[in-house]
């Protein structure tokens, strides 16, 4: 065994040390303490129910994905973790590859809405270099999944690109939502996820949010973790955090559907309308295909995309 690690190689990453927080779930109201701590390489992303009789581990997978009904559950027989996509496009946003996340009850704390609050936990925690090689999946051919026609279609799609690249279109048809940028393309490798995509926060309609709580859910959102709108306007007294604020939080939430696929991708990923339901669709299409892409790691970092082989700045 070498003494040393070939630093040229593009390696996975973790934290250096543990963080904590203390939230609510968004749709169950619930009080919850998330713990995340540095895992070995190929580890991967695992939650843990650490609240259960005997502990549960749910290790991130396409195939983990049991309901995508208004976020993305993961499940290990009958264990649970819902909502789980904003750290997890807050691990896709800063390449981290490997984490363990003790959870104590089945849904991840909302926080502010958006991914931010765990962009500063992962960085306050600092990001690690470990020595092995960090595996992309590259896409060969394109992959595509569709829902609905002519005007209620919905898709999304992956495309061969030498780097990570997003491009999303929405279409509410709402007044507050008409008035702002519909679409975004957003490049890891030339913007900045912390500063350009994580602030973003989730968003609802006054009229949904009623009916979603006399079915139980949506019992821990507010103003001060979701944008929250009326037939007409944007009813938080801050406004937007961006002028495209809504189109940049389905950005958000593709990048943490997406890894949940175990790797980061090497693709251009397109969708128009898509969401937790398609996306997972699109990475069970992607598995579905296994002649349309490959692993791939980069001995040499100057081989990888543009910015991959650099940490992401500090907060």
């Amino acid at each position: 065994m070498r003494a040393f690690y070939n630093r040229t190689v593009l390696q996975q990453r973790t934290l250096q040390s543990l963080t904590r927080a203390v939230g609510v779930g968004l749709h169950s109201g619930q009080r919850v303490e998330i713990t995340l701590r540095p895992a070995p390489p190929d580890t991967g992303i695992v939650f843990r129910r650490v609240d259960l009789p005997q502990s549960v581990d749910i290790a991130v997978a396409p195939e983990a994905v049991t309901d995508t009904r208004l976020a993305s559950t993961l499940s290990s027989g009958d264990a649970k973790v819902h909502t789980v996509e904003h750290l997890m496009s807050a691990c896709a946003g800063l390449g981290v590859d490997n984490l363990l996340v003790d959870i104590t009850a089945e849904e991840v704390p909302i926080l502010d809405g958006s991914a931010a609050s765990f962009v500063f936990l992962l960085q306050s925690a600092g990001i690690a270099m470990q020595n092995a090689p960090r595996r992309f999946i590259r896409v060969k051919a394109p992959i595509r999944v569709a829902q609905g026609q002519g005007s209620d279609e919905k898709w999304a799609s992956l495309e061969p690109f030498h780097g990570y690249k997003l491009s999303f279109e929405i279409d509410f048809q709402h007044p507050a939502v008409d008035a702002t940028g519909q679409r975004v393309e957003f490049d890891l490798s030339e913007g900045s996820y912390a500063r350009d995509i994580a602030r973003a926060r989730t968003f609802g309609f006054t009229k949904d949010v009623e009916m979603m709580r006399q079915n139980g859910l949506a019992l821990g959102g507010g103003l001060d973790n979701a944008i929250v709108m009326d037939d007409y306007k944007v009813l938080n007294s801050d406004g937007l955090r961006y002028d495209d604020e809504f189109v940049k939080h389905k950005i958000l939430d593709a990048m943490g559907d997406l890894y949940l696929l175990g790797k980061p991708l090497l693709a251009h990923y397109r969708a128009h309308r898509s969401g937790h339901a398609l996306n997972n669709a699109l990475l069970r299409q992607l598995q579905a295909q296994p002649q349309d892409w490959e692993v791939v790691s980069f001995e040499d970092v100057r081989n990888a995309p543009k910015g991959f082989g650099q940490l992401a700045p500090a907060w």
